[in-house]
């Protein structure tokens, strides 16, 4: 198995998912890899990936740990380009600091010139591992998305015997852009719908409260002001309520006083 990363430059990148998106479990945070390119002047590039690491301790030869719904399989990375990307992890991980990424690449590899696809030869040197420094506090009830921008022009070399080598180039870049709400609902014996609105009529996301404790997490959201409806099944017994004026900072988990229904 060849281990590869330098040839994918990473850069992190907070944000905002769509209401879709499968939540947070409590205690975790939730990780994001993603591909994407910087193009360069070739019909494909194949990147063969098997799986992706990522390593929570100072310990660079051990400590590594698959992430969980790795999408493996093939990827032409020039069909990734002008902020499209394709998400190649999703898992939810510890809170903590991630010190190191790294990915798995198979041996099939190619960049395909005139119509003929020529195999990508890696130095023997960059099969045990190349890997990003991180660095990087991850906190609970958040999602962070780490981007991995393959540089094709600059990555991909011709040598004298006319063959190609992957000599990877990496640019790191770090930003957050995403905060998450938390609260709880009572009582819980039956679900309350929560709606998150930013504005009089813009409905962001949606979620349920737990049947459990009554606890919800929204995440994925933009920096801002928004209002919370919090709509009860039980529509016998209890009203709906709204709180307004709930402050989301980039990078945080916004603590929501606990939402004790109104009786009809």
């Amino acid at each position: 198995m060849k281990f590869l990363i330098a040839a994918l430059s990473a850069a992190f990148v907070f944000y905002a998912c769509s209401k879709n998106d499968k939540g947070i479990s409590d205690g975790k945070a939730r990780f994001q890899v993603a591909l994407t390119d910087d193009p360069g002047n070739y019909q494909e590039v194949i990147i063969d990936v098997k799986d992706v690491q990522i390593n929570v301790t100072t310990d660079t030869s051990g400590g590594w740990t698959s992430l969980s719904n790795v999408k493996a399989g093939s990827y032409d990375v020039l069909k990734l380009v002008n902020d499209d990307d394709t998400i190649l992890a999703d898992a939810e991980i510890n809170p903590g600091r991630v010190e190191q990424i790294r990915l798995v690449l198979g041996p099939n590899n190619f960049v395909k010139i005139n119509g003929q696809m020529i195999p990508l030869e890696t130095p023997s040197a960059q099969q045990s591992g190349l890997k990003l420094n991180i660095h990087q506090d991850v906190s609970a009830g958040i999602l962070y998305k780490l981007l991995l921008d393959f540089d094709v022009a600059k990555s991909i070399v011709k040598t004298g015997n006319n063959k190609y080598m992957l000599k990877p180039v990496i640019r790191t870049t770090l930003e957050a852009a995403g905060g998450s709400i938390k609260g709880y609902v009572k009582p819980f014996n039956f679900q309350t719908a929560v709606l998150v609105f930013r504005g009089p009529n813009d409905t962001v996301t949606s979620t349920y409260n737990s049947l459990t404790d009554g606890g919800y997490l929204v995440r994925g959201l933009g920096a801002g002001s928004y209002s919370l409806h919090f709509m009860p099944t039980d529509t016998m017994h209890y009203r709906d309520t709204v709180v307004a004026g709930v402050n989301v900072t980039n990078g945080m988990v916004t603590v929501v006083d606990t939402m004790r229904l109104r009786a009809k």
